[in-house]
């Protein structure tokens, strides 16, 4: 598939930044590596940080300004998910750290994302060629957990530290996407968007894409395309529960499961979130009794226990709490 046709299907990549002057977000890393563009010269670099934040965009951007519209000429780049093997390591990045030089700047690229799959024995091969061909090639490692990378590799990289996208950054550029693209939508789904995506750009692009397929993006519509029950109805079956109706609270998340094809574990997820949100008032030290319950209960389901069974014993400890203290009541009408 060509990169056109692929542009106009993954909005990911049709908005991705061209430049590290078009990222948003990530300020200081991108003034640092600003100044490494204008010097033509930077250290082996290492990306830590969660996934969807613009570590792979940046370390391309990078390239880009460095070496123009022909970076991929003087870069490789290899997905360590795939390639993490010491062959790979032996092969195709030694034979690429051989090769000559480009012209303006002294040395290539090699861009290695999810470099934190790679095997212990392909990071000690790593680091004998970050010594030897330091002078021709520079390594991007990019990576989710920094801690898998060995001390050796990170001793030897500048690291970057980045952040979870700001709402503000996130949602702007939704709504910058979603004008280009003509597509009709109420500023409310776009924060939502921004809630369920946690600060993950991609993710938050991808959900915007699958909901303006089905025409205006609001609120139900994003919930129905990540597969998660509207918040208000999780709320009414927590506050049914904590009235004592345990027979309603029990049907009602019955329809949720059904209507939504939600697994325990995305029911106990929103009922953590909910819970914990500032739109049910639920004294303190409940909210602490049902943290550990709900701990309990994620441990259970992810061990696989029967999803009924658990879900029903959660909403009767909810009952009994709520027996304590008399049911709580919603700050959202």
């Amino acid at each position: 598939m060509s990169s056109e046709i692929l542009s106009q299907i993954l909005w990911t990549e049709k908005y991705r930044p061209r430049s590290l002057k078009e990222v948003v977000n990530q300020r200081e890393i991108i003034a640092r590596l600003m100044k490494f563009v204008e010097e033509k010269n930077m250290p082996h670099l290492l990306f830590a940080g969660p996934p969807g934040v613009g570590k792979t965009t940046v370390a391309l951007a990078l390239a880009r300004d460095l070496y123009g519209d022909n970076y991929t000429r003087y870069v490789l780049e290899t997905n360590a998910s795939d390639e993490r093997g010491i062959d790979v390591i032996r092969t195709k990045i030694k034979e690429f750290s051989r090769t000559a030089v480009p012209p303006g700047v002294p040395f290539k690229i090699v861009i290695l994302d999810e470099a934190d799959n790679m095997t212990a024995d392909a990071q000690q091969a790593l680091r004998r060629l970050m010594e030897m061909y330091v002078e021709t090639t520079r390594f991007i490692l990019l990576a989710n957990f920094p801690s898998k990378i060995i001390e050796p590799i990170q001793s030897r990289c500048a690291v970057f530290r980045f952040m979870p996208l700001s709402k503000e950054d996130v949602v702007e550029r939704l709504r910058y996407i979603a004008d280009k693209e003509n597509v009709e939508y109420d500023e409310e789904a776009l924060e939502v968007i921004y809630e369920i995506s946690e600060g993950d750009m991609r993710k938050a692009i991808n959900i915007l894409q699958a909901s303006a397929a089905l025409g205006k993006v609001d609120v139900e519509t994003v919930y129905k395309v990540v597969g998660l029950a509207h918040p208000k109805e999780i709320r009414e079956m927590i506050q049914l529960a904590f009235s004592g109706k345990f027979v309603e609270a029990r049907n009602k998340l019955r329809k949720l499961m059904i209507e939504y094809g939600l697994s325990g574990l995305d029911v106990v997820k929103q009922m953590h979130r909910e819970i914990f949100s500032s739109d049910l008032s639920i004294p303190e030290d409940i909210k602490v009794t049902i943290a550990d319950y709900i701990g309990e209960i994620n441990f259970r389901l992810a061990e696989g226990a029967d999803e009924e069974i658990q879900l029903n014993a959660l909403l009767a400890k909810l009952v009994l709490l709520g027996n304590k203290i008399g049911g709580v009541s919603s700050r959202k009408h």
